[in-house]
Order: C-alpha cells, then sequence, then structure tokens
C-alpha cells in the first residue's frame, strides 16, 4: 500500500511593503513522503515571496509537467511557473516556453552551488528566468517552523524577509542569482 501525502495547514498573513500587498491566506500543503520539512516550507516560503490571489500550489513532486506552484490567468495561461530545488535544465526550458515568467527556488549550499554553476550559462539565455538562493540557514530556519497546523506572520521589506510563528523568527535574504521578474 502506498503512503499517503501528509496534510499541513498555514494561516498567512503576508505584509508585503515592497510590493504593497497585504493579505492573508489559508492554505493547505501536501508534503509528498519523500519530501522533507525543510523542502516544504521553502515551497511555502516561495509563496510568501510571490503571493498573490491566485497564486496556487500545483502537483509538483507527483506529476512531471506542473510547477510546485503556479499563476495563472483568467484565460488559464501561466503567468507565474514557480519551482523549488535543482530542476534539469531541460525542464526549465520546458517551462521558459510555456509561462510568461519562470522562478527558480534553490536552497543549500554546494549542490545549489554545482547546479549553479553547472547551468548559469544556459540559463542566461532564458529572459523570463528569476533564479532565487536560499542559504542553509534560512531554510532549515524555515524547516523548524513546521508543524501541521500554522500560524505564520509575514514581513517583506527592502528584499528582506521576516517569518514569525510568535515564538520564533526566521529572518531571510533572498540571494538573486538572476532576476528577469516582471512582478
Amino acid at each position: 500500500m502506498a503512503i499517503k501525502a501528509t496534510i499541513f495547514k498555514a494561516d498567512l498573513q503576508i505584509a508585503d511593503m515592497d510590493r504593497n500587498h497585504y493579505a492573508d491566506y489559508s492554505l493547505t500543503l501536501a508534503r509528498h513522503p519523500s519530501e522533507t520539512d525543510e523542502r516544504m516550507m521553502v515551497r511555502l516560503f516561495a509563496f510568501v515571496l510571490f503571493a498573490h490571489e491566485q497564486l496556487a500550489f500545483g502537483k509538483g513532486m507527483c506529476v512531471d509537467d506542473e510547477p510546485d506552484l503556479w499563476r495563472r490567468d483568467l484565460t488559464g495561461a501561466i503567468e507565474e511557473w514557480i519551482d523549488v530545488g535543482l530542476p534539469d535544465e531541460k525542464w526549465v526550458r520546458k517551462a521558459s516556453g510555456r509561462s510568461a515568467q519562470v522562478i527558480l527556488v534553490s536552497y543549500g549550499t554546494r549542490p545549489a552551488e554545482m547546479w549553479w554553476e553547472q547551468n548559469r550559462g544556459k540559463f542566461a539565455r532564458l529572459s523570463n528566468l528569476t533564479v532565487v538562493n536560499l542559504i542553509p540557514e534560512a531554510s532549515q530556519g524555515l524547516a523548524a517552523l513546521a508543524q501541521r497546523t500554522m500560524r505564520l506572520q509575514c514581513t517583506l521589506q527592502d528584499g528582506h524577509v521576516w517569518i514569525t510563528d510568535g515564538q520564533d523568527t526566521v529572518s531571510i535574504q533572498p540571494v538573486y542569482l538572476q532576476n528577469n521578474a516582471n512582478h
């Protein structure tokens, strides 16, 4: 019998002063059996960083042609395709052709650095690609906030992000390795 996904609930209060976006979101995240708390929380962080009323979680790890998060317009066209981790360059090119904007959120040190060095030149040709990296302390700090039911306050200002559960606060300065954002 297959192991089922673990369900997490997150109530987010987002105050994004950089984009003048202030909203509350009640989200349900399904953590795939092979997914770590760290990766799941980086997915949640990606939602916080690019929050929008139409941003939704995709099937990600379960389906080959869906991202971790995406935003579609009213016609169904993909406006933002957001993936977490270190996707294959061919996969990124394919996503770039299907979406107006592709965003990759990588995390970790050595594997992420090797992946970036290996793909940097190819990625530079993609004019709709943004690559964001989180240092290990940031992604591990996010993992420490993981609970089955979460109430998180998120503040974004001057490119810096603070996420707190009322007890602990994680301070994150995302590093933009490539920034072709149009939002």
